[in-house]
């Protein structure tokens, strides 16, 4: 079986759908499926690290900046593609009118039915993924695995005949993350006092919400006494800013960069400050009391439903970490029962399974 993946990651729009995209593209390939990757080289894009996980990669045009004339019904995110969706429909039929894939799977903000209807003569059948249920799809299958989603939110947007799988329990989590629960949890139940904070806020960071929070926690007392954790991937803009301020800190700060074993760090945290990106289901999976800051307005859906079970504690915006940080992660480290019912909770939403229902629905 041949899949095709459009998918892009840049400074805008980061690095999640190009990590979920690779998740599933690994489960692929051990079921023996051959996956390539159609990608725009956007400023932060990871197609080197898609090449060096040993898939193909057909690099598409630079964008040129022009997108769908005024007057057309187009995503709200079309910026993010770089171009119109008829030219990107153009330069993506070339590389799949070659490839002729079995599935074509599509994960972009940017994309909706008019690209689609154009492509589909090329593949075999369609999915896509999406968070936001804001645009018309055309498909066969169709991926939202938003916490508390429903499949109602896509009714009017997908044919009769697609097959919606909504909710957390299809999150893409790579099977490590399965591997650690079931020692993690029960760490996490006779836990006393948080020692291990970790700090991911995604693998870009263009807010650079990381300097944020470390400069709140060097005032902290309590901070002073935990082994703090901060990953970043390469193309983090503040990478450099971050490892310079790290080191004149009085913290235990240890900067880690494009680190490969997420789940070997989730699963030896007590706690962490997170985005509200996709990691989130990763932690949601180990059950780590997290405090996660909204970094874009896609994200604010899933903090809001994370927070009304109790899976996390939201910070609204960067511009609030330095207000509202203190007083959310004093009582974590001081009552170590508050972070075991985070815990508890979190765990419920994920069980880091979802990938094996994905590739059922795709029939692999």
């Amino acid at each position: 079986m041949k899949i095709a993946f459009r998918v892009d990651a840049s400074l805008q729009m980061g690095s999640g759908h190009v990590m979920r995209c690779l998740t599933l593209a690994s489960a692929l390939q051990r079921r023996g499926a051959e996956c390539h990757f159609i990608c725009r080289p956007h400023p932060g894009n990871l197609m080197q690290s898609i090449a060096a996980a040993g898939y193909p990669v057909h690099e598409l045009a630079p964008a040129d900046g022009a997108i769908d004339p005024p007057g057309l019904v187009t995503p709200a995110h079309i910026s993010w593609l770089g171009v119109s969706q008829d030219e990107d429909a153009r330069q993506s039929g070339e590389v799949l009118q070659a490839l002729q894939p079995d599935w074509l799977i599509v994960d972009h903000y940017g994309l909706d039915a008019a690209w689609q209807r154009l492509l589909r003569p090329y593949c075999g059948r369609l999915m896509v993924i999406d968070d936001l249920a804001d645009r018309p799809h055309v498909c066969d299958l169709l991926l939202d695995q938003t916490f508390g989603r429903d499949q109602a939110d896509y009714q009017a947007l997908v044919p009769e005949n697609c097959t919606l799988l909504c909710g957390s329990g299809y999150a893409l989590l790579r099977p490590e993350f399965a591997q650690y629960r079931p020692t993690t949890l029960a760490r996490r139940r006779a836990s006393a006092r948080a020692e291990q904070l970790l700090i991911s806020m995604g693998g870009v960071d263009q807010a650079n919400a990381t300097a944020v929070v470390l400069n709140v926690l060097a005032g902290l007392a309590q901070a002073s006494a935990l082994h703090i954790k901060v990953v970043m991937g390469s193309q983090a803009p503040w990478l450099a800013a971050v490892r310079e301020l790290a080191a004149r800190l009085p913290l235990q700060v240890e900067v880690l960069v494009d680190q490969r074993d997420m789940a070997g760090l989730m699963a030896q945290a007590d706690l962490a400050i997170g985005a509200a990106g996709s990691t989130a289901w990763e932690r949601c999976c180990l059950g780590l009391p997290s405090i996660m800051v909204v970094l874009a307005d896609n994200q604010r859906a899933v903090a809001a439903g994370l927070e009304s079970v109790g899976a996390a504690r939201i910070i609204a915006s960067v511009d609030s970490i330095t207000r509202e940080l203190p007083g959310l992660l004093a009582p974590l480290l001081e009552r170590p029962e508050l972070a075991r019912q985070m815990s508890e909770a979190a765990a419920q939403v994920s069980d880091g399974c979802g990938v094996q229902a994905v590739l059922q629905a795709l029939q692999v």
